[in-house]
């Protein structure tokens, strides 16, 4: 039970994680902690992501989903929850804003906790609002 504890990566403890996967980043991760805003942190790290996808790099973007999924695999339920519905869930723009070969590469190396995620996420939105 206390090394179950031990392992669970609570928000305050996945910003700091965070801050190092992310040094251009570092400034601004700060400021939103100081708010306690850890879905602000998330969604500063998608838009980053974005703007790497813009610039077509997609090697960089694989890796920083996988750290993701690390802080995921790791994380507490609510570290859980804002990454599956704010990271996990960028997903979806991300695939309109690629070119398709850029977007088939991501998918493939996307850990599959991910995919589960992102595959199950498109099936509800097509029951709820009909995508």
């Amino acid at each position: 039970m206390m090394n179950m504890q031990m392992k669970t990566i609570n928000p305050k403890i996945a910003i700091e994680y965070l801050k190092f996967f992310y040094p251009p980043l570092q400034k601004e991760i700060t400021q939103l902690s100081v708010q306690d805003n850890f879905a602000g942190v998330i969604q500063t790290t998608v838009d980053y992501l974005k703007k790497l996808l813009q610039e077509s790099k997609v090697n960089i973007i694989s890796h920083h989903i996988k750290l993701m999924d690390w802080l995921y695999r790791n994380g507490n339920s609510y570290v859980r929850d804002i990454i599956e519905n704010l990271f996990v869930r960028s997903f979806e723009s991300f695939k309109k804003h690629s070119k398709i070969q850029h977007w088939k590469l991501l998918y493939q190396y996307m850990p599959i906790s991910f995919q589960i995620i992102y595959n199950e996420q498109q099936k509800q939105d097509k029951i709820f609002f009909g995508k």
